[in-house]
């Protein structure tokens, strides 16, 4: 037997005619700008970054140029993390900056209508063990998110120790006091001798760079900021002020799969603007089995982590512990590669891969024409791209929105997205779409430069501003910390393990972060940075590992997750390339050695 009569069979596949209707779809939205055609949030647009509509406004308070042993700059679910397991090493002398008014990070800003986690809640939501806590669904909302934040706040006793409502404006190391100097929009000066950069991957709202985007003279707002006062309702709909209204939303990424059947159900008429459609598999929530809760058993959490992990890439497993609409995506798509790649060869693997792929988008595709009923419509609905060119999303009342007579779905593929935005509406496709209220569904700028994603100037030593150090791509050790900028250290995606579930990621990278703060105070270490050559080496070990990823992403049609179609530098693909569970793995062995190899030490 050959290795191609392992493979499914393809007769069912018209394969170079799928490749070239991908190819056509990913070349017609290709820009030139990529990632630079997101409008910069200043002037008029830095209320969609900085205006926070769940305070109160007149918030003072007195400029603080004190001294604390490590800041965390962050208060979302990376930032509690690292403060909780620092405090659980040890580390008390901590504060958190954060600029809401409440934890949350992402959690506190999106607050729009349909907001739920897309990752199973007992993976994604942290620290459930350590807190006694299990969600109410299989899938939470983000009320029980949110109260969930708060809940670790509380446990860690975190409220005590954050500064809510301030912004960092720059970050500046001091050689002579060796510390961080923290300047933020409340004038305050404050020292660390350590700083975790805990903003996330989500914290700055994007904005598309639409011409005329500042000349509409109706009602807008962002998603990330959602104008309850404007729609009426709340997060679980009713937003009953506009049923005489006419909305447009821009977007239809994972954020406006949840918010635009509320919208569909009470605007007057919505017109919904889309440049590539996503791939839209069941959600099929349920509420939380109290019999099967009964059964866990100490560690249950991070070994379910680790077995979604497992699955996710592609790795040999007995169980399917969570058992959804991912997990059922990797099963089908890598269990046969895992199971035979050393006897068929990678290439008869790649391409088993690719038929499977075709055959679970083919059923995506399928479930549009099932769902939609006008045909032209659901052909604009359908998806035309390999399964992780971009997230994969999980709704089951978004598609059936478009058979309402109120929805219309306008799309824009051909122009690359809306012409422009007049004093009254939208142009798209050589017509005017008047509107009383824009929606933007944009999303979070994940792969723009990093001082525009951050928001401020990180200066090492010598005055060496970050965002310059890493202009051409990230040099770390580790994904955490980077040469020339002592004890600062980087939760985020990085030159790490990445993992879907960022929250699982990021407690991750929070213990690790945490050992290596614990173990030079234990050491009487002053000072702790990667040494060039250990750097030096991790650059080179993930761009050796990124090059068959790269070839993926180059393939792809455009998105966050390649860079808007560019590739060619920057950070797209910078990750570590084998997955989070055998990145933690050299970590966990890393830790064991107890050398802190690879980091220059200085008493």
């Amino acid at each position: 037997m050959t290795s191609s009569d392992r493979l499914a069979p393809a007769d069912d596949l018209d394969v170079e005619a799928l490749r070239a209707r991908y190819r056509a779809e990913r070349d017609k939205r290709l820009r030139t700008d990529a990632d630079r055609q997101y409008h910069e949030l200043s002037g008029d647009f830095a209320r969609y970054a900085e205006e926070d509509p769940y305070v109160e406004p007149g918030f003072t308070r007195a400029p603080l140029t004190d001294f604390v042993e490590v800041a965390v700059i962050g208060g979302g679910f990376s930032g509690m993390l690292a403060a909780a397991r620092l405090k659980e090493k040890g580390v008390t002398d901590l504060r958190i900056i954060e600029a809401g008014g409440d934890f949350g990070g992402t959690w506190y800003w999106n607050r729009y209508p349909g907001a739920q986690c897309d990752i199973e809640s007992y993976c994604y939501l942290p620290l459930l063990e350590e807190l006694g806590y299990l969600p109410k669904e299989k899938y939470s909302y983000v009320t029980e998110i949110y109260e969930h934040c708060q809940r670790i706040g509380k446990h860690y006793g975190l409220y005590d120790l954050t500064l809510f409502q301030t912004r960092v404006s720059e970050l500046a190391w001091d050689d002579t006091e060796r510390c961080w100097i923290i300047r933020t929009n409340r004038g305050d000066a404050m020292r660390a001798r350590f700083v975790v950069s805990a903003l996330g991957t989500a914290s700055r709202a994007k904005l598309p760079g639409i011409p005329g985007i500042d000349s509409f003279e109706g009602h807008s707002f962002h998603t990330s900021r959602w104008d309850y006062g404007y729609t009426g309702g709340d997060t679980t709909g009713n937003l009953w002020k506009l049923e005489d209204k006419t909305v447009a939303i821009i977007g239809t990424g994972a954020t406006a799969i949840q918010c635009i059947p509320a919208l569909g159900r009470h605007a007057k008429k919505l017109y919904v603007f889309q440049r590539t459609p996503s791939s839209v598999d069941t959600r099929s929530n349920k509420p939380t089995d109290p019999e099967w809760a009964k059964t866990l058993q100490p560690g249950w959490q991070r070994a379910r982590r680790h077995n979604f992990a497992d699955i996710i890439e592609g790795r040999p497993f007995d169980d399917d512990l969570v058992n959804d609409n991912w997990t059922s995506i990797f099963r089908e798509v890598q269990s046969f590669v895992v199971r035979n790649a050393k006897t068929i060869g990678p290439e008869a693997a790649m391409a088993h891969a690719e038929l499977a792929d075709f055959r679970k988008m083919n059923a995506i595709r399928q479930r549009v024409d099932e769902t939609v009923a006008d045909k032209e419509t659901a052909e604009k609905l359908k998806p035309w791209y390999r399964q992780f060119c971009k997230r994969p999303t999980f709704n089951d009342e978004y598609l059936p929105t478009f058979n309402r007579p109120n929805v219309k779905l306008v799309d824009v593929s051909e122009s690359k997205g809306v012409e422009r935005i007049t004093p009254k509406g939208l142009v798209a496709n050589g017509r005017e779409y008047e509107v009383d209220c824009i929606v933007y569904a944009s999303g979070f700028e994940i792969t723009t430069s990093f001082k525009r994603r951050v928001g401020f100037d990180i200066k090492g030593r010598g005055g060496q501003k970050l965002h310059d150090y890493w202009a051409d791509g990230y040099k770390t050790l580790h994904g955490f910390a980077s040469h020339g900028f002592p004890n600062w250290f980087y939760i985020g995606v990085s030159q790490n393990g990445l993992s879907v579930n960022m929250t699982a990621m990021f407690d991750d990278q929070a213990q690790h972060i945490a050992y290596i703060i614990a173990e030079a105070k234990a050491r009487g270490v002053s000072e702790v940075e990667p040494t060039p050559e250990a750097q030096d080496g991790w650059v080179s070990t993930i761009k050796k590992l990124s090059v068959v990823n790269r070839a993926y992403l180059e393939s792809c049609t455009p998105g966050y997750y390649n860079n808007e179609g560019d590739v060619s530098g920057g950070q797209a693909g910078q990750t570590y390339a084998p997955g989070i569970n055998a990145f933690n793995a050299l970590l966990a062995d890393w830790r064991g050695e107890g050398a802190l190899r690879g980091l220059s030490l200085r008493p």
